[in-house]
């Protein structure tokens, strides 16, 4: 299924649960308007066409100790796809990546790591980012605030214009 092919209560059914996706079947079904059976079925079948990937909580992290948000830009050593893969491979298993974008421009990938403070970043880049082979230059960027992380999706609720009435 494509998402031209969703109906105005999907796409509020996903807006919904993009903002609180701890809603039981019933407190969804009286926000879209539809009775508890067809709203447990939408979200099934929204899941299981993977317009939802998963449910999870989202934690905050200097509360979990990671008080510095770093933007890396990295580019490889050179280009071929056996560097590329190795890379993407390596990134899967270090807890504090966690974003990686390949990119278009001037770098090859965009990270974005979480650490409890500059030790532990610097440590990072020796132990970690600094031993992955085919890394060949980075470029560190430091969050002083985030202004905005919603976390979600646009997700577009077609209007309904006076023509189409």
């Amino acid at each position: 299924m494509k998402y031209e092919e969703l109906d105005d209560i999907d796409r509020r059914l996903l807006n919904i649960l993009q903002q609180n996706s701890n809603l039981t079947v019933k407190e969804l079904a009286s926000r879209i308007n539809l009775s508890v059976s067809p709203t447990f079925e939408r979200q099934k079948r929204l899941e299981r066409e993977g317009f939802i990937k998963g449910y999870h909580a989202i934690l905050d992290e200097k509360k979990t100790g990671n008080g510095i948000t770093v933007l890396c830009n990295m580019r490889l050593k050179h280009h071929s796809q056996l560097l590329m893969d190795d890379f993407m491979d390596a990134v899967q298993g270090i807890d504090e990546i966690t974003e990686c974008y390949n990119t278009s421009g001037e770098f090859d990938f965009i990270l974005k790591i979480q650490t409890r403070d500059m030790d532990s970043y610097q440590e990072f880049m020796r132990k970690k980012l600094g031993n992955i082979e085919s890394v060949g230059y980075f470029h560190s960027i430091f969050v002083m605030k985030e202004v905005k992380n919603t976390h979600g999706v646009p997700v577009i609720i077609q209007e309904k214009s006076e023509d189409s009435e």
